[in-house]
C-alpha cells in the first residue's frame, strides 16, 4: 500500500482541511482505499457539499409528500386512492461530454434504478438537454453535433431496450454549453403506498446480498470524475465513463419488484454513484447500523481487481439488498429465476461502521454516518444577477412555426426535439437563447408545413 502523500491527496480531490477532518474521524491516517472512499463520498456528485445549503432552501414537505426529496433514492407523492408516484431527475453531464452515447444511456439506467429501488414500476422517462451551437463548419460545431447525436441516441437506446418510453423532453442550444453539455434525465414510476421500499440496513444479523451485473473497472471513481472541472485532460478519464446493459437492467427491474413483493427485503439500495461504497455506507447510515462486506465474495468480470477498484467501480445494473434473516433461499430462487449473478457478501451489524474485508484483512473501516452524511459543506460566493436593460436587449425575431417530420431526419439546423426517440419528432428552427420564443404545433401532418 503506497504512502499517503500531499500529491496523492490532491489527486483524489481532497483539500488539506478535508484531509484533517478525515484524520479526526478516523483517529489515524487513512490507507489508499479509505482515501478513495472518502474522495467519492465527499465529492460534489455524492455529497452536494457545494450546493446543499442552496438546495435546502427549496420546500420538501407537504400534505401529499410521502418521501421527501433527498430522504431516499427518489421522492414519493400521494396521488389518491392509495396510489403514489415516485420520481426523480438527475444529471450525467461530464460522462456525456467524454463518451456521449454511454454517458447518456447510463444516466437513463441510473435514474430508472432509483425508481424501482423505491418499489415503484417505472412507466416513463423525460429529459432536458443543453448543447453548444451545432450549426456551421467549425471544429467546435462538429464536436457539438457529435455530442448531440451521441446523447440522443444513448437516451433512445436505453429506453427502447428496457421498454420504458421517453414521452417528451426539451433541447436548447447556446455557446456556453459548447463541448460541455447538460444531460438531465427524469423517470416516474407508480406504486401503492404500502409498496414503498427503503434504502436502510435494518436488522442486526441480516444478510447482505449483491445482485446484478458483475463488477468491472468501468466507471472507476466516476462520482469524483463527475465533480471535477471538465478540461482537455479529462479525455484521459474515458475509463471513468460507465458502460450500460439495458437488457440486464430489465431482468434486474423485474427481479427486484418480485423480491420486494415477496416480503423478504429489509432494505434495498442501487449501486449508482460511488457504487458499492455508496450503497454500503448509505444503507448503514440510514438504518443506524453498520455493514460489513467481503470484497472477495463480490462477483467480478475482471481478474486481479483490488479492494480500491471494487469499491470505487461504477459498473452498472447492480443492487445491494438487505435480506431478512431466514429468507435467503427465497431470495436465491428469485435471482436464479431471472438469471442474475448474485452473492451473499456481508452482514448487518450494530457498531455503526462501514467495514470492508479482503478475506481476513481489513481494507476499510470508517464510521458510516460520518462518511455518508457529514461531508463538509461550503457556502460559495455568487455574483449578483444582472439583467440587461430593455433598451439594450436584442430584439426577438418572429418565432418560426414548428415543423412535423415523420420517418425522416430533419435538417441539422432545425434545433428543437421532443426527445422521445420515436419516428415522429417535433422540431423548430433556432432562436437566440435570450428569447426562447416558441409557437405550438398546429397539426400532426406527416409532411413538413411552413407558415
Amino acid at each position: 500500500m503506497p504512502a499517503i502523500t500531499p500529491e496523492i491527496i490532491a489527486k483524489h480531490g481532497i483539500t488539506p482541511d478535508e484531509y484533517n477532518r478525515i484524520l479526526k474521524i478516523l483517529g489515524r491516517e487513512p490507507n489508499l482505499t479509505e482515501l478513495g472512499v472518502f474522495s467519492v463520498m465527499w465529492s460534489e456528485h455524492c455529497s452536494y457539499k457545494n450546493s446543499k445549503l442552496e438546495l435546502k432552501k427549496f420546500p420538501v414537505t407537504g400534505p401529499r409528500v410521502l418521501v421527501k426529496a433527498g430522504e431516499e433514492n427518489a421522492g414519493v407523492i400521494d396521488i389518491g386512492d392509495g396510489w403514489a408516484i415516485a420520481f426523480k431527475m438527475e444529471s450525467h453531464n461530464h460522462p456525456s461530454a467524454i463518451e456521449p452515447f454511454q454517458g447518456a444511456a447510463t444516466g437513463v439506467g441510473g435514474i430508472i434504478r432509483d425508481i424501482f429501488t423505491m418499489g415503484a414500476r417505472p412507466v416513463f422517462s423525460m429529459n432536458s438537454l443543453r448543447f453548444g451551437d451545432i450549426r456551421g463548419d467549425s471544429q467546435q460545431s462538429a464536436t457539438n453535433r457529435r455530442l448531440f447525436a451521441g446523447v440522443v441516441n444513448g437516451i433512445a437506446h436505453y429506453g427502447n431496450c428496457i421498454g420504458i418510453p421517453t414521452i417528451g423532453g426539451e433541447v436548447y442550444f447556446d455557446d456556453s454549453y459548447s463541448g460541455n453539455p447538460l444531460v438531465n434525465v427524469f423517470c416516474l414510476g407508480i406504486l401503492k403506498h404500502e409498496q414503498i421500499a427503503r434504502g436502510a440496513a435494518k436488522g442486526v444479523g441480516n444478510p447482505v446480498f449483491y445482485v446484478g451485473a458483475e463488477t468491472g473497472r468501468d466507471g472507476l471513481a466516476g462520482a469524483a470524475f463527475a465533480s471535477r472541472e471538465l478540461t482537455e485532460e479529462s479525455k484521459e478519464d474515458r475509463p471513468a465513463v460507465q458502460v450500460g446493459d439495458p437488457f440486464r437492467e430489465k431482468l434486474l427491474l423485474e427481479a427486484c419488484l418480485e423480491l420486494l413483493a415477496s416480503g423478504c427485503v429489509a432494505g434495498i439500495q442501487d449501486m449508482g454513484a460511488a457504487g458499492l461504497t455508496c450503497s454500503t455506507c448509505e444503507t448503514a447510515s440510514r438504518g443506524g447500523t453498520g455493514v460489513e462486506i467481503d470484497v472477495n465474495l463480490v462477483p467480478k468480470r475482471e481478474t486481479g481487481m483490488t479492494p480500491y477498484e471494487i469499491l470505487l467501480s461504477e459498473s452498472q445494473e447492480r443492487m445491494l439488498v438487505i435480506v431478512k434473516k431466514g429468507e435467503e433461499d427465497k431470495v436465491r430462487a428469485i435471482f436464479e429465476k431471472w438469471d442474475l449473478p448474485y452473492a451473499h457478501v456481508g452482514v448487518v451489524n450494530d457498531d455503526g461502521m462501514m467495514r470492508v474485508r479482503e478475506g481476513n484483512e481489513i481494507a476499510v473501516e470508517i464510521p458510516a454516518r460520518q462518511l455518508a452524511d457529514e461531508a463538509p459543506l461550503y457556502s460559495r460566493e455568487a455574483a449578483p444577477k444582472r439583467l440587461p436593460s430593455p433598451s439594450t436587449s436584442p430584439a426577438c425575431p418572429k418565432p418560426t412555426p414548428f415543423l412535423r417530420w415523420k420517418n425522416s431526419r430533419p435538417p441539422e439546423h432545425r434545433l428543437r426535439s421532443n426527445g422521445s426517440g420515436s419516428n415522429t419528432t417535433t422540431w423548430s428552427a433556432s432562436a437566440p437563447p435570450s428569447c426562447q420564443a416558441r409557437t405550438p404545433p398546429s397539426s400532426s401532418s406527416a409532411k413538413p408545413t411552413k407558415s
